[in-house]
């Protein structure tokens, strides 16, 4: 697997992002293990969880994932080999959603202890906390990096706004900057007004943005849980307007042109947009694993990009 650029950190990573969100969960130590070697053989090492996962499962109280995650390092002695992505900002357990110094500190600890390690490669602030004052949160962040157990820091679920008010402090302050920031996109558009709350989904302002301010952009809940290719799972209502039947007729015209699933299509979109789009891949089986492994062998000529753009215009 290819890397690039993550931000402008100088430090490149894989070109697709494995989530581990349900590991630990729904997925039990034995499957988990199975999907992160399959990942890891195919030359992986971008690996994203977070403190919160996943607290909302009927098994789950939180840190589960991290857990996981650092018992498969231990016990594959790769930990210089792989790059740990985990998150903070929201509320589980007696943990409240915010990102107050105390918080950030404290819960940093906490997922150092779960994965089993000295330092986390990337933290990102998992919701903007408008409670907080933004030069407490990111003065908590240079303080974990300055004591070095954090290496680089990302935002998820801010407004461009809220970067640029990050962005300016940092700057200010001489305090590490958000190298990158994690939304959530997928192919289809979502309706005008829609609301993800407290998620917050790419729009084109917000494409540019970050490629003007040399931030990388990664996405979740890209396959949209398997409503591209599943007739058991219904496209979100959120996801449903006047050009969504035109998108999904050119998607699936394209993946039969380039002999590919739907989902390997939309993979190979982002990573050909500009600025490339750096998807979040999940799966609860190796066979879904591999489907979005293998989107790395597909190639869209500028044409199919440009009917992909402009489906339903």
């Amino acid at each position: 697997m290819k890397t690039v650029p993550l931000g402008n950190t100088g430090i490149d990573v894989s070109t697709l992002c494995l989530g581990t969100m349900y590991f630990g969960t729904r997925q039990n130590k034995e499957n988990s293990f199975k999907l992160l070697d399959l990942y890891y053989e195919a030359g992986g090492t971008f690996l994203d969880t977070a403190n919160i996962y996943a607290s909302w499962e009927p098994n789950g109280i939180g840190g589960e994932s991290e857990t996981i995650l650092g018992a498969w390092i231990r016990e594959r002695k790769n930990r210089a080999n792989v790059f740990i992505a985990t998150k903070v900002g929201f509320d589980y357990s007696d943990v409240p959603r915010r990102l107050t110094a105390r918080i950030i500190e404290t819960e940093c600890e906490k997922s150092l202890n779960r994965l089993g390690i000295e330092t986390i490669d990337l933290y990102y602030a998992h919701v903007d906390d408008r409670n907080t004052p933004q030069e407490e949160t990111l003065e908590a962040f240079y303080q974990l990096v300055k004591s070095g157990k954090v290496c680089n820091i990302g935002a998820s679920n801010y407004l461009a706004w809220r970067l640029e008010e990050a962005h300016f402090i940092g700057l200010s302050k001489s305090w590490p900057e958000f190298c990158c920031v994690q939304q959530r996109y997928t192919y289809l558009r979502p309706k005008h007004g829609t609301s993800f709350d407290p998620q917050i989904v790419v729009n084109e302002d917000f494409v540019d943005y970050c490629k003007n301010r040399d931030l990388t952009l990664l996405a979740y809940s890209v396959l949209l849980s398997g409503a591209y290719t599943r007739t058991d799972r219904s496209v979100p209502s959120q996801y449903v307007g006047p050009d969504t039947d035109r998108r999904l007729e050119t998607l699936k015209a394209i993946a039969k042109e380039v002999n590919a699933t739907p989902n390997q299509v939309i993979l190979a979109w982002m990573l050909r947009s500009d600025p490339p789009v750096r998807p979040l891949i999940a799966a609860s089986s190796k066979a879904q694993l591999q489907e979005n492994l293998d989107a790395l062998k597909i190639s869209l000529t500028s044409d199919q990009m440009e009917r992909m753009n402009n489906a339903g215009e």
